[in-house]
């Protein structure tokens, strides 16, 4: 089976909002405008978070990730979603363009408002 090196950002690792500094030194290309299955929510805490599946639709990008930093990248990113409030889980998904990648989904825990938009960025 083949190293999954993308990742799928919805939220605040997409560029222009406060994580993408996380994120930006482990990318290996501009990202692709993309989508995956699911429903996203508004934290209330300046964050959003994803539900996988369903009927709706999560806005966000698509990232490939360098392999010589993958592993970097990913641990870094799990422990950033591990010390937010709902205990966020990495996940496997394929996007809406037909790309296998990781993504963070929304634990439990929080009171969550709909983002009819599914976007994060039009809340």
């Amino acid at each position: 089976m083949p190293i999954n090196l993308h990742l799928f950002v919805y939220g605040t690792l997409r560029p222009g909002d406060v994580r993408w500094s996380l994120l930006e030194p482990f990318v290996a290309d501009g990202g692709r405008a993309d989508s995956a299955v699911g429903h996203l929510f508004d934290t209330g805490l300046d964050y959003p978070a994803a539900v996988f599946g369903g009927d709706g639709t999560i806005v966000g990008r698509t990232y490939q990730l360098r392999a010589d930093t993958l592993d970097k990248a990913l641990a870094v990113l799990d422990e950033e979603e591990d010390t937010v409030l709902g205990l966020y889980r990495r996940v496997e998904l394929t996007t809406g363009c037909g790309v296998r990648a990781w993504a963070y989904e929304y634990g439990d825990g929080l009171d969550l408002t709909p983002i009819e938009s599914g976007d994060w960025f039009l809340r």
